[in-house]
């Protein structure tokens, strides 16, 4: 069953319409929602946020009792203005890192994952040796791309303003491969065999790379001045694991494999900004 964190079932009487008089938002029965439209994250359809992350985000607006309200804006952006006040939250495939808990509150996850190499079907790159001398695509503002450059003997670290333009050069052969968020290479894959590309597990060095070496824990991040609106939101995901909200909308994406839902086995928020004995969620009872 369910491993939900403690208390966490008291928070649910804050997530029920009416509960918008309970919560502080930047703008009154709104929730300003911050995404960067990287789908099969987010995206904005007729004016309606969607995607494997936004449709989750908009049951839990409802769920408080409030009209989401999507900001699109590119991902170093998301989150200044989460940390400035100017969002009450944000998300998409956005992974917990402990210098992120200065800045903002982080919520329950809604989902994990840990570094994978997007690559051609022909290739079989699995290790950070398998890096030496090759040309690696990802995304300027990522957590990882300090890291990704002290990567012994890598070729070339190759830094894009968005996923498209590292995907298309993956493509064309302009790169060896990409680390990028993996739903969102899973969509493709999904989306477009005809392209003949995978993405598999990068085998982790926690003492050389513990950055890339992580599971992790996808969160929305919350405006530090909200901590009312944080309680209630956390109170949703617990039913959102409960009830099987996440595994059913990820699937509608191509991604309901039970590996999605399985929390890292040394979860770093322990002692962090959750308790010793939290017990993060699961799925199990899903499948």
């Amino acid at each position: 069953m369910l491993g939900a964190v403690a208390g966490a079932a008291a928070l649910l009487s804050l997530t029920s319409v009416g509960a918008a008089a309970e919560v502080k938002t930047v703008e009154a029965g709104k929730l300003t929602i911050g995404m960067n439209g990287d789908m099969p994250m987010t995206q904005i359809k007729d004016g309606k946020l969607g995607g494997t992350d936004g449709e989750l985000m908009v049951w839990v607006a409802q769920q408080i009792g409030l009209e989401p309200k999507p900001v699109q804006m590119d991902w170093a952006a998301l989150i200044e203005a989460t940390k400035q006040g100017k969002l009450d939250v944000m998300h998409g495939a956005m992974g917990w890192l402990e210098a992120r808990t200065k800045i903002m509150i982080l919520s329950e996850p809604i989902y994990y994952f840990g570094t994978l190499l997007a690559q051609k079907e022909e290739n079989n790159y699995t290790t950070f040796a398998d890096m030496k001398g090759r040309k690696v695509g990802t995304v300027t503002g990522f957590t990882l791309v300090p890291e990704l450059k002290t990567v012994e003997g890598i070729g070339e670290v190759k830094l894009y303003d968005t996923s498209d333009g590292v995907m298309q050069d993956l493509l064309a052969g302009r790169i060896d491969m990409a680390i990028l968020d993996p739903p969102l290479v899973q969509y493709a894959i999904f989306q477009h065999p005809e392209w003949k590309i995978k993405q598999v597990p990068l085998t982790p060095e926690p003492d050389k790379y513990p950055v890339m070496s992580t599971k992790y824990n996808v969160i929305f991040g919350i405006n530090k001045n909200e901590p009312e609106l944080a309680e209630a939101i956390n109170g949703a995901i617990t039913k959102i694991w409960a009830d099987c909200l996440n595994v059913k909308t990820m699937a509608k994406y191509g991604l309901g494999d039970k590996a999605w839902f399985v929390p890292p086995e040394n979860n770093p928020r322990v002692g962090l900004d959750r308790p010793e004995d939290y017990k993060a969620p699961k799925a199990d009872h899903c499948f």
